[in-house]
Order: structure tokens, then sequence, then C-alpha cells
């Protein structure tokens, strides 16, 4: 049987139509969900990613909040507006977009953000709530990422209880937060974390029924460091020359190969990274339901 497309795209679309209708409740109650964005300075990725949020927030009925601030604004100047969001009342929810300018304590200001209002899912806080809680709910956002992998692989149907899924990565954003939202009885896989310093990566991958590829290194996983079946997601974004157009382009961590092995495979681009943008919405409407108490 060749191999499944999950497909990001088409699911984190019919997740904020659900998103739009919950909205207009939250809207019937005068409780209005809004993200609010910190960008400082003007990089062109970061500026991009940004809009490409409000723009998704367009789309489902929430307001948006920006703080743009320059590249030379200072630490103080950025906590400022990072307390201002935190006041907000419209506010249900926002990011501090990354990387901050050279000279900026980032951990501190990310620390700054009230954990209520933590739409990433990453503030040590909800991290905290995440480790301590294995069986009860967790009533605080969750990573946006791991999240959305999670999303993405059961809306097409696959069960991850019982499974054996190997982790490649290390990162805050996937690696070393997924295997938590994996391992709670909701879900109830096992999970072995690897990393580029994992010695013989091949002989963790072979014997995983999933394997969450995060380390942002072009292939890292080839054809014959998987079993026939496995469940491949792709998470590691790099960029690379293209041999036949001399023109840069996205590559992830998995090879064709090893996708070819594959039952059920998130493409790259298009798999997970629309998953992320949709739970990061997600995050804010259940804050805006716990706030109004229906939820």
């Amino acid at each position: 049987m060749s191999a499944q497309r999950l497909d990001g795209k088409a699911t984190a679309a019919a997740i904020k139509a659900e998103l739009a209708e919950r909205v207009a409740v939250l809207r019937d109650r005068d409780a209005a969900p809004g993200l609010g964005t910190l960008l400082v300075g003007d990089d062109p990725g970061s500026t991009w990613y940004v809009n490409g949020k409000h723009a998704d927030c367009a789309e489902v009925g929430i307001a948006s909040i920006r703080e743009d601030l320059p590249a030379t604004a200072t630490q103080q100047e950025i906590e400022a507006a990072v307390a201002r969001l935190n006041e907000d009342p419209a506010c249900t929810g926002f990011i501090v977009q990354l990387p901050l300018p050279p000279g900026i304590d980032t951990n501190r200001v990310l620390e700054l953000i009230d954990p209520d209002k933590d739409a990433d899912g990453l503030h040590p806080t909800n991290l905290g709530r995440l480790v301590l809680r294995v069986s009860e709910e967790v009533t605080s956002s969750l990573p946006c990422t791991p999240k959305g992998i999670i999303e993405l692989i059961e809306r097409h149907g696959v069960s991850l209880r019982g499974k054996d899924i190997v982790v490649v990565g290390r990162g805050t954003t996937v690696g070393r937060s997924i295997g938590l939202l994996l391992t709670r009885k909701a879900v109830n896989a096992t999970v072995t974390l690897c990393h580029t310093g994992t010695a013989d990566l091949a002989s963790h991958t072979r014997a995983a029924d999933v394997i969450v590829a995060a380390a942002g290194v072009p292939g890292i996983i080839a054809a014959d460091m998987v079993k026939d079946g496995a469940v491949l997601i792709d998470v590691g974004v790099s960029r690379v020359t293209d041999p036949e157009t001399g023109k840069s382009k996205v590559a992830g961590d998995i090879s064709g190969g090893a996708v070819a092995k594959s039952s059920w495979y998130s493409p790259n681009p298009g798999g997970v990274g629309p998953m992320t943008r949709a739970m990061l919405l997600s995050n804010v409407v259940e804050a805006a339901e716990r706030e109004a108490g229906i939820r």
C-alpha cells in the first residue's frame, strides 16, 4: 500500500471553520477573543510570519492587536510592550515574535508574559503544568506544534495509543515538549527522545512506529532508518540549493526514500506548518472560552 498524506492544509482549514463557529458564540457573549503580537525590528521573515498570523485571525473573526517596535528598542521598551498586552482586556492571548534583537534578554521577556495569555504554550508555568498533569485536564495553553502534530495524526484516524514514537530533535518548540503530550494518559504513547548527538540514531528509528523528525538537518531520516509502514512526521525546516535551478528551497528532515516506506507521512511544507498556525488560534480561542466560563 502506498504512503498516505497527512494533509496539514486541509486539516487546518477544517479546524479554522470550527474555530469560526466558536468565535461567533464568544462574540454573542461579548467575550470576543483577540491575538496580540509583539514584533521588534523589521526582519522580513518575522514580519511575514506575524502578518500571516493576523491574516489567520481575520479568517476566523479573532481581533488583531499589534505591538510593533523598532530594532533599536531597549529592554525596558520591550518589557513595557509585554505589560501593555498583559493588561489589555481585548487581548486573550499573545506571542513575542522571535528572535529579538541582539543584547535583549529574551528569556526575561518571555517569562514576563501572563501565563493565561501565553498563546504559544511555552511559558515555564504552562510547561510546568503539563509536566505535573499526566491524567488531569491541562487548563492552560499547550505548545502549538506538538498539539498540532497530534491533531493532524488523530484527525486522519491514526491512533497513537501504545505506539513507540521516536522524536529526533531537542528544541523547546517541539523536541523537548512533544513527549510531555504524547505520554499523557489521554494519548498513552511511549516516547524516545533522540537528537543530532545520539549514537547510532538508526537503531532507535528502525524500531519506531512513528518518527517525529525535528532536527533541522536535511534528510537526516534516510530510507534504511525506518521500518515499513511507519508514520513519518517531518517538522525540520532547512534551506538548501536546488541543483537543477540553483534556487533556494525548503527541505525537511525526512528523505523521499523514507517516505516511500511509510504508511502515513506529513509533507514539508504543507504538513505541520499550517497546523501550528491553527493551534495558535485554537489557544487564543480556548483562553477566551476559559475567561468566559464556557470551557
